[in-house]
């Protein structure tokens, strides 16, 4: 059922660009919530499903984009739950099966046994196989995915749900290699890195040391509290050493994932440290033994985060603790900001509004 229309951002087939089209409005039945988008954030991630061939992905097309979703809730179904009409929130995007243990002590990022729709395995969550927030409208399954924001302005809201939330899932991942100081190295200082900046300084006392290939993201790094900056060299990670007083960095968090950062990665970390992979830049690390990893490594994929932490998340921002570097579009100028975005023009976050 639907009442009026929904402008939305959706991908039709594999291999095809993204397009803006109007779709039905659905109305929410049960436990559903309908909510009014008022921004949605663009990230990598919106690129690898973009630009993945037939079969790559466990999702169906079509279905719209948008796992980044900040609104106020406009109707709810008869047995919803959680935040009123009128409440501005934002979406917990990893959607799981809401049961299993994981789901019920709110880490739905990973869920065992992930909901299917039609007998066919649905995706990972908002606008990952199922329909995403860069649309009008949203209907997300339940209430219960819904964290409350307040007057946090929706354009600073949005990103927390994946690229706030994810780097403080990263940085919790690593956190017992930091208790005591030392230092941590954020590759790429890009949409989640400039905010795992921030958390780092916000939540331990290590010595965070940045690098990325533009040198306008090691200025933002700089803004956001980073003790170190340089650029990614074949010499970068003898750099880091050198820094860290020749043993190598505690933790290293990799937010791009590519064969050249986690060779870097790999060069500048520490006897038993830890290495968080949290990019998808097609890299790959061979685990054996004797090999290039240092002896007593442990190496971690977060995957976005739990709803305590993204609650924990919103509550810094809300704050003044933690904030987002983000450049806002409207929504109709989406395949415009997909290619920015790809081209590396966006400094921290891009954020669609509906216009």
């Amino acid at each position: 059922m639907s009442t009026g229309g929904n402008r939305a951002v959706r991908l039709i087939s594999w291999g095809g660009p993204p397009v803006l089209t109007e779709v039905p409005r659905p109305v929410p039945t049960g436990e559903e919530v309908l909510v009014r988008v008022e921004a949605a954030g663009l990230c990598r991630s919106d690129l690898h499903v973009i630009d993945a061939p037939p079969g790559a992905l466990p999702y169906r097309t079509p279905f719209t984009l948008g796992h980044e979703v900040a609104g106020r809730v406009a109707e709810r179904g008869g047995r919803a739950t959680g935040p009123a009409v009128g409440e501005r929130v934002v979406v917990y995007g990893p959607w799981g099966c809401g049961t299993c243990a994981r789901c019920t002590s709110g880490a739905e990022n990973y869920c065992d046994r992930r909901p299917a729709l039609d007998g066919e395995r649905a995706g990972t969550g908002v606008g990952l196989g199922r329909d995403g927030g860069m649309a009008d409208v949203l209907l997300v399954p339940s209430g219960r995915l819904l964290v409350q924001v307040g007057d946090l302005p929706a354009i600073q809201a949005a990103p927390l749900t994946d690229a706030g939330l994810t780097a403080y899932h990263a940085v919790n991942t690593v956190g017992r290699s930091l208790l005591d100081g030392g230092s941590v190295v954020v590759l790429g200082v890009g949409g989640l890195g400039h905010l795992a900046v921030q958390i780092l300084r916000a939540t331990t006392t290590a010595r965070v040391l940045a690098v990325d290939v533009r040198q306008q993201a090691l200025a933002l790094a700089d803004e956001c509290g980073a003790h170190f900056g340089t650029l990614l060299r074949p010499d970068t990670a003898e750099v880091l050493r050198g820094r860290t007083g020749g043993s190598g960095a505690d933790a290293v968090l990799d937010f791009v994932g590519s064969p050249s950062s986690l060779e870097c990665a790999i060069g500048a970390l520490r006897a038993g440290g830890e290495l968080a992979v949290v990019g998808s830049g097609g890299g790959e690390v061979a685990v054996r033994k004797p090999g290039a990893l240092p002896p007593g490594t442990r190496i971690s994929l977060p995957f976005w985060g739990t709803l305590p932490e993204l609650e924990r998340v919103v509550a810094l921002a809300r704050e003044g603790t933690l904030r987002v570097e983000a450049e806002q579009f409207a929504l109709s100028r989406a395949t415009e900001v997909i290619e920015r975005l790809r081209s590396g023009a966006v400094r921290g976050r891009a954020v669609l509004v509906p216009d």
